[in-house]
């Protein structure tokens, strides 16, 4: 009978030992893949890039997609497919440094199987956006050194050397970049569209003898440009500039540096694909009502400030954005969604990751989330020069930890995950906060559920050994997670209400309300009924539904799974009498509408419709009568208890009615005027006749 090759989520998988350097056990793996849902039997190869080169080309020239278990010879594998089938789909997942490469590699199959199983969840593509730029750059220092720099950039983009406060510098030989004195005073836009603001701007003076000369200063020039290299060592022009795409701020004492920057500005002309890391829906969006503000967290967390203010919504340059995924991280709807990759493209993976690792007879699971840059390095480096990472641990690479939000951390403790470690770069300590106040929600809720505090852990280090510590000296918590195998639907609301019910479902101490800390997006609103006078201003300002009326009689209601807890319907209440609760609440009352306040609808005294709230329509009456000048007698204080129409059909019949003018005249027709003319010819008759002697009755008598 012919062998068939191994298959997960409809991908060839190829696995390599990688000359026998992992201790793989080619029976033991088939089985371990075969429980997690892969069909056939591993091939193991031991050189696949090399010697066994042929089994790659073979498995690559059908229309099937394949897996290689090998991301460091990719690009060899990448050149080998572009001349053998150009358009082979093929993905590539690291299992040596993740698992192979380890004290613990003996024990790693079920992880192997469950990386293998992860990395064939195909994701969605990322939309892109296109950058730009025409190679012109301003070079911005304080001396020599910055003209310096534009001369090596001269002959391959177009430069402008601006220095900010020169002192004695010796003028060049031949003025072959134009030279400009002046000191940025703002700075804004991005690769391809930068635009600064330059106060005590001049141009260099061709006179300049033994030091250069400027010509008279002048404040708020402004000036346009693709790229810039600050070489003044001072305040970056921009926040985060690290992140800041065509922006290069080397240390212009060190001459390495500025050499790399250079290089790379010289690489920076023509047309880019950027992701557009943020999708937004401003449909939403809690941030504004009426000029009331609610949610600002997005604003609050962006490294970058490619986020700002557009009224009731925000606005987000995806030419700015970094795509660190802070904004989406925090956002309590779900306006703000990342999508690097798109769709529920990680939370499948997720899944997929932890599903697999349990039905392939792995035990504990603790997920490491951790960046493509600064996690993947230092987790390669323990590999190769420590112990690697612990058998039960499971990695899952991230465009940005920053992006992982309540939604993601629920998930994966409802998959099953019994602790959660965050690798983050220590260069990024100042964008974290986001990201703690994610891992404080998750530990409330854990912890109010039973499960216990200390199960997520953010490691914000770049030594591999400090790493490999803290992994493998984290006991297995005594309170073991029952991981549930459900769909990740919807959005982020729907994600995250469906891993915290699931976790709620399995909780050693499960409570109907859970109070949350200040800030969660869960929570209930309470409304003070005695001074409510359910003017229903909340309702409108409420951007989820979350807040309801009653078209029919005079009604408060609350969908409590909807409230983000934004705070507009409190900053919205003219009486304020609206206080926010923070809270999970899983009962099913939350997912059904609940009265908040509700009153006797006042019957317009004149034709009996409904049109307001009794208690408020008697209060407002009993204040007014006699009280105010408008309202001194039993006409005016009856028209408040008319609805509208009532109320202007009583004040135009009134006799003091201020617009009463006099009586319109009686219209005339055709017939009046007809009739007129024959009453006046038989008068002009009567009169002719007189004169003629003729007797009025026609009979002869007088």
């Amino acid at each position: 009978m012919e062998r068939q090759s191994m298959e997960m989520g409809g991908k060839r998988v190829l696995v390599c030992n990688c000359e026998a350097s992992m201790p793989l056990d080619e029976k033991a793996l088939t089985k371990a893949c075969q429980a997690a849902g892969a069909s056939g039997e591993a091939d193991l190869n031991s050189q696949l890039c090399r010697a066994q080169l042929g089994n790659f080309q073979q498995a690559i020239l059908g229309d099937q997609p394949v897996l290689v278990a090998c991301t460091q010879e990719a690009p060899l594998f990448g050149e080998v497919a572009a001349e053998d089938n150009p358009q082979a789909n093929i993905d590539f997942v690291n299992i040596r440094e993740d698992a192979g490469w380890s004290a613990e590699a003996g024990g790693a199959t079920p992880k192997i199987a469950a990386l293998l199983a992860a990395a064939a969840v195909e994701a969605e593509p990322t939309p892109l956006v296109a950058l730009a730029s025409q190679g012109v750059c301003l070079v911005y220092g304080k001396d020599e050194r910055a003209i310096e720099a534009a001369k090596q950039l001269a002959g391959r983009l177009e430069v402008t050397v601006l220095l900010s406060r020169p002192g004695e510098i010796l003028p060049p030989r031949n003025m072959d970049v134009p030279v400009f004195k002046g000191s940025i005073v703002q700075a804004k836009g991005h690769m391809g569209g930068f635009g600064i603001t330059v106060n005590d701007y001049a141009p260099a003076s061709p006179s300049g003898r033994a030091q250069l000369v400027f010509e008279a200063p002048r404040d708020n020039a402004f000036s346009e440009c693709d790229l810039i290299l600050d070489l003044t060592g001072g305040t970056p022009l921009f926040p985060a500039h690290e992140k800041r795409d065509g922006y290069l701020r080397p240390d212009p004492g060190d001459p390495v540096a500025v050499q790399r920057a250079l290089f790379e500005l010289g690489d920076m002309v023509g047309e880019y694909d950027k992701p557009r890391y943020v999708k937004y829906n401003g449909d939403i969006c809690a941030h504004s009502r009426s000029r009331k503000t609610g949610c600002t967290r997005c604003l609050d967390v962006c490294p970058t400030s490619a986020i700002t203010s557009a009224g009731d919504t925000v606005e987000i340059d995806p030419l700015v954005c970094a795509g660190c995924g802070s904004c989406a991280s925090v956002c309590p709807t779900g306006a703000a969604t990342y999508q690097l990759p798109a769709g529920d493209s990680l939370f499948m993976r997720l899944r997929e990751l932890l599903d697999a690792y349990g039905k392939a007879g792995g035990a504990a699971p603790l997920l490491l989330l951790h960046d493509d840059k600064h996690g993947a390095e230092v987790i390669a480096l323990s590999a190769r020069l420590g112990r690697g990472l612990p058998a039960r641990v499971l990695p899952l690479p991230l465009n940005e930890v920053t992006q992982v939000g309540i939604d993601f951390l629920a998930a994966a403790f409802a998959y099953g995950a019994e602790q959660v470690v965050i690798l983050a770069d220590p260069k990024k300590r100042d964008e974290l906060s986001g990201l703690a106040g994610q891992i404080g929600l998750a530990e409330a809720v854990l912890s109010g559920l039973g499960y216990g505090a200390g199960r997520i852990h953010l490691v914000d280090d770049a030594d591999p050994e400090a790493l490999e510590r803290q992994l493998y000296d984290l006991a297995v918590p005594e309170q073991h997670m029952t991981g549930g195998n459900f769909l990740p639907l919807g959005g982020k609301r729907s994600r995250a209400f469906l891993a915290l019910r699931h976790l709620h479902d399995k909780a050693p101490q499960p409570v109907d309300q859970l109070p949350l800390p200040p800030g969660a997006p869960f929570g209930a609103v309470k409304v003070d009924t005695e001074g409510c006078t359910l003017c229903l201003a909340c309702v409108g300002a409420c951007p989820t539904g979350a807040l309801l009326d009653d078209e029919s009689r005079p009604w408060l209601g609350f969908k409590e799974d909807a409230c983000v807890q934004c705070g507009l319907c409190r900053n919205t209440c003219p009486e304020s009498v609206i206080t926010l609760e923070p809270r999970l609440n899983f009962t099913s009352e939350a997912m059904g509408a609940v009265a908040l306040n509700e009153a006797e609808p006042f019957e317009c005294i004149r034709c009996g419709k409904p049109f307001g709230v009794r208690q408020s329509i008697e209060r407002i009456a009993d204040q007014l009568a006699g009280k105010h000048h408008m309202f001194q007698d039993s006409d005016q204080i009856d028209r408040i208890k008319m609805c509208d129409d009532c109320r202007v059909t009583v004040q135009f019949e009134s006799p003091d009615n201020p617009f009463q003018g006099a009586a319109r005249p009686t219209p005339r027709t055709t017939d009046d005027y007809l009739r007129e003319r024959e009453i006046e010819d038989a008068r002009q008759k009567v009169l002719a006749e007189r004169a003629n002697g003729k007797p009025e009755d026609g009979s002869g008598n007088a």
